[in-house]
């Protein structure tokens, strides 16, 4: 055999064992990602085979029913998330930007870097951890369970997650955006309002929606505040029904009705985080000339 034909030969066994390995990279790929959204696919099938025959108006409409009676709903409850959800965000969510603003564009070094380290430190407390410590200030002094202090209780959970991605977001926006307004001699804080964070606005609504998304399904924090309520709340020092307390208390009763509104209960907060998501990206989209 001659050279030629050798490196020929040569070049084809090399070129076909490229595409095997190609091919087995690929199908690695592909079947990672399945793996990962196998699960997920899994819950929701789930959740919507179990959850979406006991779903109806009355669900919507509706505050909870005794046993065995077939026109109780969860219509407190998912007013009363909403509540707890929207104040947690008044709480959280502006603590949490004007934190992240002050790591990325003040401070020194030292300070930041512990400041840093205490909000990582706080991500990973346990929420049961921060209903006792709200418990202890405001429910034990307030003598009652309430949606104040269930809101807070859960808007403090979003500053830690909140502050560290707002920093992180805003060290991506270029130095020369600064650098160009300081030389036309804009006010710092100028600077920051309109070019620093307008210019990461989409990200910093990003934080936000994740925190949000993240206590939205919390219960424990709930439990020692909130404390649930069978009727609609009247008032910030009322306690306040929600749906991750009536899908727990409707999970663990003896109850089949019970059992099933618990169900509807878990498909409608994943269809309401959902649609959150789905909204936010809709609103941040870029938009083509």
């Amino acid at each position: 055999m001659s050279t030629t034909s050798l490196l020929a030969s040569s070049r084809q066994n090399n070129h076909l064992w490229r595409k095997i390995k190609n091919w087995l990279m690929v199908s690695s790929s592909i079947g990672s990602a399945l793996l990962v959204i196998l699960p997920l696919g899994l819950v929701l099938f789930y959740l919507v085979y179990k959850g979406a025959a006991a779903i109806n108006l009355g669900f919507f409409t509706n505050v909870p029913a005794p046993p065995g009676d077939t026109d109780g709903g969860m219509a407190n409850a998912i007013v009363g998330s909403f509540l707890l959800l929207g104040m947690a965000v008044l709480v959280g969510a502006p603590m949490g930007i004007l934190g992240g603003i002050y790591l990325s564009e003040y401070g020194n070094e030292k300070l930041n870097g512990a400041i840093r380290f205490c909000a990582d430190v706080l991500n990973g407390v346990p929420s049961i951890v921060w209903s006792i410590i709200v418990y202890e200030v405001l429910v034990v002094p307030m003598r009652g369970y309430s949606l104040l202090s269930g809101g807070i209780a859960l808007g403090l959970m979003m500053i830690p997650l909140v502050l560290r991605t707002t920093e992180e977001v805003l060290v991506l926006v270029p130095n020369s955006y600064r650098e160009a307004a300081l030389a036309l001699g804009i006010a710092r804080w100028q600077i920051i309002v309109k070019i620093v964070v307008a210019t990461a606005y989409k990200g910093i609504i990003t934080a936000v929606l994740v925190a949000g998304a993240r206590i939205a399904g919390e219960t424990a924090p709930l439990l020692f505040t909130a404390f649930g309520n069978l009727n609609w709340c009247t008032g910030l020092n009322q306690p306040v029904a929600a749906l991750p307390l009536q899908i727990y208390a409707y999970a663990i009763s003896a109850y089949e009705d019970w059992h099933r509104q618990a169900w509807a209960g878990a498909l409608v907060l994943i269809g309401f985080v959902f649609i959150i998501n789905i909204s936010v990206r809709f609103m941040t989209r870029e938009r083509k000339a």
